[in-house]
């Protein structure tokens, strides 16, 4: 099913209610939910279908209470976004829905997240609950801070991901949170520099934040952080603890795929200036795409066909 998403004032008022009220709820950014999934993938517990179904239903529930943040983000932005040139075509900033309907619908979506939560446990409904207080503060008030904010973003991830882990019942390693907190710092600065190169365009800030950054501490930033990830990637695929849980000393191999997904979204950040939404690149990409299908087939490759004689 596609949703229009390029409404204009002229026709506001031909946008169906119920569509509007989906598009608040974003549901082309629940595939950041995905990142759920990283510990049963690690854990070598993919095709456990027992635990897949239990992470398939925290993320459902997670997803509502993901959708509640959205709309919260939305009322409390909607004056910055009617000046943005793409989230002026939000259903609050363009005017297709009222902020009295955006908050009956913020409170169906975090009941219906937190009440599957609870019904999954109360370990999980609990992370659910921090994850939900802290993008609450950053919604008002600490998204304005230059740096916090964009370290908020990057730990929510780190909460999906433990999400993941408690709804399998599956520890997450310190290397793993590591990994996923500095990738997410690493698409959350370049979308920052994105945001500064739209303040330079059309010379209005697009968010407070923005106005502690600017594109040469943005660049090293990014700079700084993929090296750190490869680095941390590739002592993770080396470390003993992994070797002896996947049986196998090569999977730094896959190191190739994490370098070649970095790159690719350099290219894009500082060639092609496309850093604006990692989700979009992630929908769009084909080479990131292809990338990430790689370090996926590589990966379990490696696992389960250890013992064959190409490894010999």
């Amino acid at each position: 099913m596609h949703l229009v998403v390029s409404y204009t004032g002229e026709n506001v008022e031909s946008m169906p209610k119920l569509t509007s009220c989906i598009l608040l709820m974003r549901p082309k950014q629940w595939i950041k939910n995905l990142f759920l999934f990283i510990p049963v993938f690690f854990a070598g517990e993919i095709f456990n279908l027992g635990k897949v179904c239990d992470v398939l239903v925290a993320i459902v529930a997670f997803s509502f209470i993901a959708s509640s943040i959205y709309i919260i983000n939305d009322i409390q932005d909607i004056d910055s976004d009617r000046i943005h040139p793409v989230k002026k075509y939000r259903p609050l900033a363009m005017g297709s829905l009222t902020v009295g309907r955006a908050w009956v619908l913020f409170v169906i979506c975090a009941m219906t997240g937190f009440g599957i939560s609870y019904f999954l446990g109360i370990k999980l409904l609990f992370v659910c609950i921090l994850y939900f207080i802290l993008n609450i503060a950053y919604s008002f008030g600490l998204k304005n801070i230059s740096i916090v904010d964009v370290f908020i973003l990057s730990i929510g991830f780190v909460l999906r991901v433990k999400v993941g882990g408690v709804a399998a019942d599956v520890a997450t390693s310190s290397w793993l949170n590591i990994m996923v907190f500095l990738l997410a710092l690493f698409m959350a600065i370049a979308k920052r520099r994105d945001d500064l190169l739209i303040k330079n365009r059309i010379n209005v800030d697009v968010r407070k934040s923005i106005r502690g950054y600017n594109i040469d501490f943005l660049s090293v930033s990014l700079g700084l952080i993929s090296a750190v990830i490869l680095v941390a990637y590739l002592m993770y695929t080396i470390s003993p603890e992994v070797n002896r849980h996947f049986e196998t000393y090569r999977m730094y191999y896959t190191t190739l795929f994490v370098l070649g997904g970095l790159m690719r979204y350099l290219q894009l950040t500082f060639v092609e200036n496309k850093s604006g939404s990692p989700t979009k690149l992630l929908y769009k990409d084909r080479f990131i795409q292809i990338t990430i299908l790689l370090w996926l087939v590589s990966f379990y490759f490696l696992i389960y066909f250890k013992d064959t004689r190409l490894f010999s």
